[in-house]
């Protein structure tokens, strides 16, 4: 049956591409999603791969293993490319808030301008990217402050970031993230930041990245972030996992769009870790020569 002829299938197919999208942005193998949401890696599968009539009670433990919102599984009309962004902050907003942007909407409000104080320049990008080992580089180079996100995550909680997925999920890791940049951001110290790979995955905190920050992409091929990460021992969250390049390549796949909304993209494919460095270096000199709050009104209006 074609999607055409069956909407029920059709609608089945792309809750599954959701589910696995989701899934990958959020880093997260088949193996481990089963885990923490208690339900059988057979029929996360089936699920997946558009043949899983899942009820809402199932599907409602899916995307809370996942730190997600159910709404974001559920097939609809693509929505603004900024919509997870606003709904976040609707969310967290006073009624006064609420009100003002509701005004702005309805075009009874002056144009409203957003002002981001520049932070400095932060990396993204998977794990094995050399976000740290580069990002210590050029900050001794420019004479920043370095600092690794989740390093401040666990400075500020007393605990790893595997003991704080494990005991609070990802949503609650997602939030102390949140929490964590915040505080930095409240330093005004410029900064070289080294984020998380899965940062891109929570709207408002990757929105906040891009305002607030000269975004680089540090991109590899598949096969030398496994390399580094088997170099570093850290197979999160692929451990034992028989298809971990796969998981892998579907992890970059489904980040990759977000990942291109850096400022800039900066390839180190096959290159020593002096020859990345200097690549790196010399994609920031622009930012360097301009003038900081300028680029803040730029990436605002991005």
């Amino acid at each position: 049956m074609t999607q055409d002829s069956d909407p029920e299938t059709g609608f089945l197919e792309q809750l599954g591409q959701r589910v696995r999208t989701m899934r990958a942005l959020r880093g997260m193998s088949r193996k481990v999603l089963a885990k923490v949401s208690g339900i059988s890696e057979r029929y996360i599968a089936q699920l997946e791969s558009g043949k899983g009539n899942v009820s809402i009670v199932l599907l409602r433990r899916v995307s809370n293993a996942m730190g997600a919102h159910l709404e974001d599984l559920i097939p609809a009309t693509e929505p603004a490319p900024d919509w997870a962004v606003i709904r976040d902050l609707l969310r967290k907003a006073s009624p006064n808030q609420i009100a003002q942007a509701k005004d702005i909407l309805a075009g009874q409000a002056g144009s409203v301008q957003r002002r981001m104080s520049f932070a400095g320049i932060a990396l993204i990008g998977l794990r094995g990217a050399g976000k740290s080992t580069l990002g210590k580089i050029l900050a001794k180079k420019i004479g920043w402050n370095f600092v690794e996100l989740n390093k401040e995550i666990e400075a500020q909680n007393g605990l790893s970031v595997a003991e704080i997925i494990a005991l609070y999920g990802q949503e609650g890791f997602r939030r102390m993230e949140q929490a964590a940049l915040g505080q930095l951001l409240a330093r005004k110290e410029l900064t070289v930041l080294a984020t998380g790979g899965g940062i891109v995955s929570e709207p408002l905190t990757f929105d906040l990245i891009l305002s607030s920050f000269y975004t680089i992409w540090l991109k590899a091929e598949p096969e030398e972030h496994m390399a580094r990460v088997r170099g570093q021992g850290d197979l999160r969250p692929m451990a034992d996992d028989r298809s971990a390049m796969a998981e892998l390549r579907t992890i970059l796949k489904s980040r990759e769009p977000l990942y291109t909304r850096a400022s800039a993209v900066v390839d180190t494919a096959g290159l020593s870790v002096d020859a990345a460095a200097a690549r790196l270096i010399d994609a920031v000199a622009p930012v360097l020569h301009n003038d900081a709050h300028a680029f803040g009104l730029r990436s605002a209006a991005r």
